[in-house]
């Protein structure tokens, strides 16, 4: 792999690093302390889950849901209403704002998918109905969640007696553990890919690549190890990122979003039915952004009308900055989450920093015009732009 060749398949890894490196720099390394490091994933954790499931929309072609934040809104409003004013039990409350948000998924899916109403109008329709009825349910108030059963399901950390003190040290051995889990699974994948015939990438540069993976996994560890141990958020973060790139990456049907992406006509013709596949698309958003309003709901302890606000824009950006196209068809979970990382560390980092928040939206804007731009590029290039 020549060195051209290398930078345009890693541009946002070698931009986050770049970043990265600025910010710790720029903040006179507040950014690298272990509480900030630790909160990087807190704060970023409902953009992790709903752009896993924004990436299935955008891969159908460029698509996006425009409600996901108006959702969070709704089942945050529903949840905390129904634990502070009905004293419902949390689990169940769990369950059925998990069973709305499919409802209201499907309901999107129907119209979008076996109606054909253009997802763009669809959505910005359910962006100011769930608003709306979110406030309406909230009765324009701040209401606080103070449930411990429901706290502890998302917002707390996760700490064995007689290992944990001071230093969590379950953290640290975690992270030791995913390290060498994923060096066994390249090994494994490299050997059936070998006793097949099929054709790889150098040994090296593979082992070179999760090497490096390994060392942030264990230094990040480390730094959680520092602070409060591991958060239990970030058990439902990786749950929902391994399901869905599992689903992209190894499932026919995964394959079905990025075929309906890529030629619509010739996918339906194949036999495969897209109208599923659009509405299956918007179900799974609409239950990531209702698991996501229930994460948000517990990191925070309250909900008001204002909650999720723009949360759809961070998802699609995410999207966008980690490599999908906005043609569709093409896109990883994999560059989401380096895309969601990488507008989390801008955001804590102008944070940390005091950068005014107008200054803010300003940078966050400027990243994603330059990402879009970069991806149009790249296909005219290849011939895929008209």
């Amino acid at each position: 792999m020549n060195v051209k060749t290398f930078v345009k398949k890693y541009t946002m890894v070698i931009a986050l690093v770049v970043v990265f490196i600025f910010f710790a720099w720029w903040t006179d390394q507040r950014l690298l302390l272990a509480q900030n490091l630790s909160n990087l994933l807190l704060q970023n954790a409902y953009v992790l889950v709903m752009a896993c499931g924004m990436l299935l929309c955008i891969l159908t072609g460029g698509n996006i849901d425009l409600s996901v934040g108006s959702t969070v809104c709704l089942i945050g409003a529903i949840a905390a209403q129904l634990m502070s004013k009905h004293h419902m039990n949390a689990y169940a409350v769990i369950i059925l704002c998990l069973i709305l948000s499919v409802l209201i998924g499907m309901w999107q899916g129907f119209w979008i998918g076996y109606i054909h109403i253009p997802p763009f109008i669809c959505t910005l329709a359910g962006m100011f109905l769930f608003r709306g009825i979110g406030r309406a349910i909230l009765e324009s108030k701040t209401i606080a969640i103070n449930d411990q059963n429901f706290l502890n399901t998302f917002a707390s950390y996760i700490e064995i007696p007689g290992l944990d003190n001071d230093v969590k040290w379950s953290a640290f051995i975690a992270g030791i553990a995913i390290a060498c889990i994923l060096v066994a699974v390249t090994a494994f994948n490299r050997f059936k890919k070998a006793k097949k015939g099929y054709k790889q990438a150098s040994a090296v540069s593979q082992f070179v690549k999760i090497a490096v993976i390994d060392l942030l996994i264990i230094a990040y560890s480390w730094k959680l190890a520092h602070y409060k141990g591991i958060p239990v958020m970030a058990l439902w973060v990786l749950a929902v990122v391994f399901i869905y790139a599992f689903i992209t990456s190894k499932t026919a049907f995964g394959r079905y979003f990025y075929a309906v992406g890529g030629n619509e006509k010739a996918t339906k013709l194949s036999g495969i039915n897209t109208n599923k596949v659009y509405f299956m698309a918007y179900t799974s958003m609409s239950l990531l952004a209702g698991l996501s309003g229930l994460l948000i709901g517990a990191r925070i302890g309250s909900v008001n009308g204002d909650t999720g606000n723009s949360f759809e824009m961070d998802a699609i950006g995410s999207c966008f900055i980690g490599g999908a196209s906005a043609y569709g068809g093409s896109g990883t979970v994999g560059g989401v989450v380096v895309g969601a990382i990488l507008l989390g560390v801008i955001n804590q980092g102008m944070s940390i920093k005091g950068l005014d928040n107008n200054w803010q939206y300003v940078v966050k804007g400027a990243v994603l015009l330059v990402a879009v731009i970069f991806d149009v590029v790249s296909n005219k290039k290849t011939g895929k732009a008209g």
